[in-house]
Protein backbone atom coordinates (compact mmCIF):
# COMPACT_ATOMS: atom_id res chain seq x y z
CA UNK A 1 0.00 0.00 0.00
CA UNK A 2 2.80 2.44 0.88
CA UNK A 3 4.65 1.82 -2.40
CA UNK A 4 1.44 2.43 -4.40
CA UNK A 5 0.98 5.74 -2.63
CA UNK A 6 4.61 6.78 -3.14
CA UNK A 7 4.58 5.81 -6.83
CA UNK A 8 1.37 7.77 -7.37
CA UNK A 9 2.75 10.79 -5.50
CA UNK A 10 6.06 10.79 -7.41
CA UNK A 11 4.18 10.33 -10.70
CA UNK A 12 1.87 13.26 -9.95
CA UNK A 13 4.73 15.47 -8.77
CA UNK A 14 6.52 14.62 -12.01
CA UNK A 15 3.75 16.34 -13.97
CA UNK A 16 4.23 19.55 -12.02
CA UNK A 17 7.99 19.53 -12.44
CA UNK A 18 7.69 18.60 -16.12
CA UNK A 19 5.26 21.44 -16.82
CA UNK A 20 7.51 23.90 -14.97
CA UNK A 21 10.55 22.71 -16.92
CA UNK A 22 8.78 22.85 -20.29
CA UNK A 23 7.53 26.36 -19.58
CA UNK A 24 10.98 27.43 -18.37
CA UNK A 25 12.70 26.06 -21.44
CA UNK A 26 10.05 27.56 -23.71
CA UNK A 27 10.40 31.01 -22.14
CA UNK A 28 14.18 30.74 -22.31
CA UNK A 29 14.09 29.82 -25.99
CA UNK A 30 11.57 32.52 -26.85
CA UNK A 31 13.64 35.22 -25.16
CA UNK A 32 17.06 33.85 -26.03
CA UNK A 33 19.34 36.89 -26.36
CA UNK A 34 22.31 34.79 -27.44
CA UNK A 35 24.87 32.71 -25.64
CA UNK A 36 24.16 34.47 -22.33
CA UNK A 37 20.71 32.87 -22.04
CA UNK A 38 21.69 29.38 -23.08
CA UNK A 39 22.64 28.19 -19.60
CA UNK A 40 19.09 28.82 -18.35
CA UNK A 41 17.70 26.90 -21.33
CA UNK A 42 20.10 24.02 -20.65
CA UNK A 43 19.09 23.81 -16.98
CA UNK A 44 15.38 23.77 -17.82
CA UNK A 45 16.03 21.16 -20.52
CA UNK A 46 17.89 18.97 -18.01
CA UNK A 47 15.01 19.20 -15.54
CA UNK A 48 12.55 18.38 -18.33
CA UNK A 49 14.60 15.33 -19.34
CA UNK A 50 14.87 14.04 -15.78
CA UNK A 51 11.17 14.51 -15.09
CA UNK A 52 10.26 12.82 -18.37
CA UNK A 53 12.26 9.77 -17.29
CA UNK A 54 10.62 9.84 -13.83
CA UNK A 55 7.15 10.04 -15.41
CA UNK A 56 7.83 7.20 -17.81
CA UNK A 57 9.45 4.92 -15.22
CA UNK A 58 6.81 5.49 -12.54
CA UNK A 59 4.06 5.16 -15.14
CA UNK A 60 5.44 1.85 -16.39
CA UNK A 61 5.78 0.60 -12.82
CA UNK A 62 2.20 1.54 -12.06
CA UNK A 63 0.81 -0.09 -15.20
CA UNK A 64 2.99 -3.20 -15.51
CA UNK A 65 4.61 -3.58 -12.08
CA UNK A 66 1.63 -4.98 -10.24
CA UNK A 67 1.33 -1.91 -8.02
CA UNK A 68 -1.97 -0.60 -9.34
CA UNK A 69 -4.99 -1.98 -11.16
CA UNK A 70 -2.91 -3.91 -13.66
CA UNK A 71 -2.14 -3.70 -17.34
CA UNK A 72 -5.43 -5.28 -18.37
CA UNK A 73 -7.37 -2.43 -16.74
CA UNK A 74 -5.23 0.32 -18.28
CA UNK A 75 -5.04 -1.20 -21.73
CA UNK A 76 -8.84 -1.31 -21.93
CA UNK A 77 -9.35 2.20 -20.56
CA UNK A 78 -10.11 4.81 -23.29
CA UNK A 79 -8.60 7.71 -21.32
CA UNK A 80 -5.38 5.74 -20.92
CA UNK A 81 -5.17 5.65 -24.73
CA UNK A 82 -5.69 9.42 -24.80
CA UNK A 83 -2.92 9.80 -22.22
CA UNK A 84 -0.53 7.57 -24.17
CA UNK A 85 -1.32 9.33 -27.46
CA UNK A 86 -0.46 12.65 -25.80
CA UNK A 87 2.79 11.13 -24.49
CA UNK A 88 3.73 9.86 -27.95
CA UNK A 89 3.08 13.31 -29.43
CA UNK A 90 5.13 15.01 -26.69
CA UNK A 91 8.03 12.65 -27.38
CA UNK A 92 7.72 13.12 -31.15
CA UNK A 93 7.76 16.91 -30.68
CA UNK A 94 10.84 16.50 -28.48
CA UNK A 95 13.10 14.85 -31.07
CA UNK A 96 14.19 17.99 -32.95
CA UNK A 97 14.71 20.22 -29.87
CA UNK A 98 16.57 17.44 -28.07
CA UNK A 99 18.96 16.83 -30.95
CA UNK A 100 19.53 20.55 -31.48
CA UNK A 101 20.13 21.25 -27.80
CA UNK A 102 22.69 18.43 -27.72
CA UNK A 103 24.46 20.08 -30.65
CA UNK A 104 24.28 23.47 -28.92
CA UNK A 105 25.78 22.02 -25.74
CA UNK A 106 28.63 20.46 -27.71
CA UNK A 107 29.28 23.70 -29.58
CA UNK A 108 29.38 25.73 -26.36
CA UNK A 109 31.65 23.14 -24.74
CA UNK A 110 34.02 23.40 -27.73
CA UNK A 111 34.07 27.19 -27.53
CA UNK A 112 31.98 27.60 -30.68
CA UNK A 113 28.87 29.72 -31.20
CA UNK A 114 25.84 27.56 -31.99
CA UNK A 115 23.27 28.52 -34.60
CA UNK A 116 20.35 29.74 -32.46
CA UNK A 117 18.04 30.52 -35.38
CA UNK A 118 15.64 27.67 -34.51
CA UNK A 119 15.12 28.75 -30.89
CA UNK A 120 11.75 30.43 -31.48
CA UNK A 121 10.48 27.40 -33.41
CA UNK A 122 11.38 25.18 -30.46
CA UNK A 123 9.59 27.62 -28.15
CA UNK A 124 6.40 27.04 -30.18
CA UNK A 125 6.99 23.30 -29.86
CA UNK A 126 7.18 23.77 -26.10
CA UNK A 127 3.74 25.38 -26.08
CA UNK A 128 2.27 22.27 -27.71
CA UNK A 129 4.13 20.00 -25.31
CA UNK A 130 2.75 21.93 -22.34
CA UNK A 131 -0.79 21.66 -23.69
CA UNK A 132 -0.36 17.93 -24.25
CA UNK A 133 1.00 17.48 -20.73
CA UNK A 134 -2.14 19.15 -19.37
CA UNK A 135 -4.22 16.78 -21.53
CA UNK A 136 -2.37 13.90 -19.86
CA UNK A 137 -3.28 15.21 -16.40
CA UNK A 138 -6.94 15.53 -17.36
CA UNK A 139 -6.93 12.01 -18.78
CA UNK A 140 -5.26 10.63 -15.65
CA UNK A 141 -7.67 12.37 -13.29
CA UNK A 142 -10.60 11.16 -15.39
CA UNK A 143 -9.32 7.60 -15.20
CA UNK A 144 -8.96 7.87 -11.43
CA UNK A 145 -12.63 8.84 -11.20
CA UNK A 146 -13.95 6.20 -13.62
CA UNK A 147 -14.80 8.65 -16.40
CA UNK A 148 -14.79 7.11 -19.86
CA UNK A 149 -14.85 3.51 -18.63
Amino acid sequence: MLIRWLLAAVHLLGYGFALTAIIGRTRGLRRLPGLAGLQRVFVADNVWGITAVVLIVTGLMRVFGGFEKGADYYLHEPLFHVKMAALVLILAFEIAPMMTLIRWRLAVRNGETPDLSRARRFARTGHWQAILLVVMVFAASGMARGIGA
